[in-house]
């Protein structure tokens, strides 16, 4: 079933993502209208689009029926798809993160941090997190009273986290920042590297590309030092991972730095952005959350449900199967949105209010399955200790000016929201 063309297009436009509430009013039609449909646009692979949450569950559910790796895990373009396969002589990832692998390699090499993200390493990280939030909080208070706490808070505090965490030092910020918005927001004029919207398709992966090289540089001598002289950081436990006894390869180290670098810190900045909004939108939010701190669990995990950062992941059908009693073929591409199935108004009641005290939220804004984002306890210890920093300080915030997004299909969320504010005295 193919579904109506201006809906496809939507699906693959980075502008349509800026429009909050225009990209949710397609999911939400094709939700009731076409749930499991073929989107066919010019100069893409046709793809089914997944937006119910049960579907996309099922799929994320099912890694042997349902492949990351084996086509781009990202919608691309052909043009995209195909200079990509240049660069890398065949393989549709410039990368070879946890992301884009299949089992077996998933498993194996998921295991070797898994207990680094752990309850027990947690513990242990928690006071300099915690150290890190408040350093933020009194950051915001120096701003005197006004900033885009988009753009001048909760850009910087995970990102400093991530850091902490790799063992990378503060200098080489502007280097970490600069991967994460090439790979995530290459498609908007103020994250990509050349700060313009009319990059070609080529021009697009040889920019990411080159950030990867810089950066696969950088780690490549932290590899070099972590073997010489291991610390207790992330790093160390890259550099010196082993599996069946041998040392895990180049590109697998090197992809493992940038999917921690990278989706330590978006998924997480754009959370915290999303809670502010929504605390800006509701004013007695903030009421409620000064006097019931307990509320602030709820207010992470409305927050990563209702902006469910990362919008999507493409999968590709190992064998003939069905869906909705539409008949997906082996091989063909598939847009699971998380985006879509976070707001299904047949998992949710009131999807579309923004509730903190929703419970069960069971959102799969953070994925499912083998794929389960591995870092997702260290982003809700991360966001919960930021908001219990903050809001016992925070008297009273509003917006200034309109909030703005970031124009990108895969990972996206505020990148203005500008407020004015007062600290408790």
């Amino acid at each position: 079933m193919d579904m109506p063309s201006h809906l496809a297009k939507a699906l693959v436009s980075a502008e349509a993502y800026s429009d909050f509430d225009y990209i949710h009013d397609v999911f939400a039609q094709l939700r009731r209208e076409a749930p499991v449909s073929i989107a066919r646009v010019d100069g893409y692979e046709p793809f089914w689009f997944i937006s119910k949450y049960d579907d996309v569950q099922a799929i994320e559910k099912d890694n042997s029926l349902f492949h990351a790796g084996d086509k781009a895990t990202v919608l691309t373009t052909r043009i995209a798809d195909e200079e990509t396969r240049r660069q890398t002589g065949g393989s549709p990832h410039i990368f070879r993160t946890l992301v884009q692998m299949d089992e077996p390699d998933h498993g194996k090499y998921r295991a070797l941090t898994q207990s680094w993200f752990g309850p027990s390493s947690l513990r242990r990280l928690e006071p300099k997190i915690r150290e890190r939030a408040r350093a933020a909080v009194d950051a915001m208070a120096a701003l005197g009273g006004t900033c885009d706490f988009a753009s001048d808070v909760a850009l910087y505090y995970p990102l400093g986290v991530v850091m902490e965490i790799l063992g990378v030092p503060d200098e080489q910020e502007p280097l970490m920042l600069k991967l994460t918005q090439q790979v995530f927001g290459a498609e908007d004029a103020d994250m990509n590297t050349a700060g313009h919207n009319n990059l070609t398709e080529e021009e697009r992966v040889q920019a990411t590309v080159a950030v990867a090289q810089e950066v696969f540089a950088y780690f490549n001598k932290l590899t070099e030092e972590r073997r010489a002289a291991p610390k207790e950081d992330l790093a160390s436990v890259i550099a010196n991972g082993t599996l069946d006894g041998e040392p895990i390869g180049e590109m697998e180290a090197l992809s493992y730095y940038v999917i921690t670098a990278t989706a330590g810190h978006d998924t997480t900045s754009n959370s915290v952005s999303a809670a502010m909004w929504a605390i800006c939108q509701n004013p007695d939010l903030l009421r409620q959350l000064k006097a019931n701190p307990e509320l602030i669990s709820g207010l992470v995990e409305e927050s990563i449900r209702w902006e469910a950062p990362v919008k999507h992941f493409m999968r590709s059908a190992t064998q003939n199967t069905t869906l909705r009693d539409m008949k997906i073929q082996k091989e063909d591409w598939m847009m699971v949105s998380f985006a879509s199935a976070c707001r299904d108004e047949d998992a949710f009641e009131n999807p579309f209010t923004f509730d903190i005290s929703r419970k069960p939220n069971r959102h799969l804004a953070l994925g499912y399955g083998p794929h389960v984002c591995l870092g997702q306890h260290l982003a809700r210890l991360e966001m919960r200790i930021f908001w219990e920093e903050l809001v016992p300080r925070l008297h009273h915030v509003e917006m200034t000016g309109p909030l703005k997004r970031v124009s990108a299909s895969f990972v996206s969320g505020p990148k203005s929201l500008p407020i004015a504010f007062q600290f408790a005295s």
